[in-house]
């Protein structure tokens, strides 16, 4: 069978371009893969079955049918659909040098403008919501030490799922200034500093496991029941337990689609009503830009604006118009500008 230019650049995109060129991590190049065999079974309904594919079907008309596809019979959001683009985006972007032939319509996919999505109201945790989400850990059971530390981090952090799994022991630092090493996006690493609550957790959780020797300093921080380094979705599995368990007890305080990232923007809000600035909150959530960190900051503002209207409503007191209580006033407004 013949091999494709389409074929040949695309493998050579995920094995030397993505990894080497760009230093993109193993999680990055899996989310651009998945894109583009979502594109591949796109082009097989559309009668161009993968291994026909050439560049000169890489057109700006195929790409945005491939684009409104995704949200059409794939369900894909706005968002979702802004990502898949821009990975297509890259792609063309590393074909325009191999292939210059092509370069106005790389250039039209290109100018292809990305879709605006609502912004979405932040959902995240009130201070009972929390207290109710850690009152569901059994302490005393298997793993209620590993869960319990799990969501301190997450609460007291604000680290993502995938920075939580890449903790190894030698990244947590308990001696005083106590910090986390945590390895994020990008390959960029960053120290967040524990609090008092969570060193103590921390503590507790290595001692129970036993992971005091320097022989497991190399050793995932946290493993699930077959000794392995956590997945996403083992933990996203663990924080929707407790999730459903605080629901039974009260479902106003936890949001129905409650996530771990729902605990991150917790974390960050709580910190902006604080008062703490932008700046330190982008370094301890591992913001690239602080224009990222400047949503929690509107939302809290909002939230702020509710509330003091909210309040006026109680101080100011309700008036009542003069023509209400006299009547001759009443009178003259009735017959006023009459013919």
């Amino acid at each position: 069978m013949k091999t494709t230019k389409f074929a040949r650049y695309l493998n050579k995109f995920f094995t030397v371009h993505l990894p080497n060129t760009n230093g993109y991590t193993p999680t990055t190049v899996d989310s651009y893969r998945y894109a583009f065999i979502l594109f591949l079974t796109f082009m097989e309904a559309q009668n161009i079955p993968a291994d026909n594919i050439e560049i000169s079907d890489l057109t700006r008309q195929n790409v945005l049918k491939y684009l409104d596809w995704l949200q059409a019979q794939r369900g894909n959001s706005v968002s979702t659909r802004n990502q898949r683009q821009a990975v297509v985006n890259s792609f063309v972007k590393f074909l325009m040098y191999e292939f210059p032939e092509y370069l106005a319509e790389f250039q039209a996919i290109l100018k292809l403008p990305v879709k605006k999505a609502p912004q979405k109201e932040i959902s995240y945790l009130k201070t009972d919501g929390v207290k109710l989400l850690f009152d569901q850990v059994d302490l005393n059971r298997k793993n209620g030490i590993r869960d319990y530390t799990i969501l301190t981090l997450f609460y007291t952090t604000g680290i993502r799922v995938t920075e939580l799994i890449n903790i190894r022991v030698k990244d947590v630092s308990l001696c005083t200034p106590a910090t986390l090493l945590i390895h994020g996006k990008g390959q960029k690493s960053r120290f967040v500093p524990l609090t008092s609550e969570a060193v103590t957790t921390l503590n507790k959780y290595i001692n129970a496991t036993n992971l005091t020797n320097d022989e497991h300093l190399s050793d995932w921080l946290f493993i699930n029941h077959m000794g392995r380094q956590f997945t996403r979705q083992g933990i996203n599995y663990i924080v929707k337990k407790y999730t459903g368990m605080s629901r039974e007890v009260n479902a106003t305080l936890i949001p129905e689609d409650f996530s771990p990232h729902k605990l991150r923007h917790t974390v960050a809000m709580e910190l902006v009503d604080s008062g703490v600035d932008l700046i330190y909150i982008r370094d301890l959530l591992g913001h690239v830009s602080v224009i990222t960190t400047e949503v929690y900051a509107k939302a809290s503002t909002e939230k702020k604006r509710a509330a003091i209207e909210a309040a006026s409503n109680e101080i100011v007191p309700k008036e009542v118009a003069k023509w209400e209580s006299n009547s001759d006033l009443k009178e003259w407004l009735k017959s006023f500008n009459r013919r």
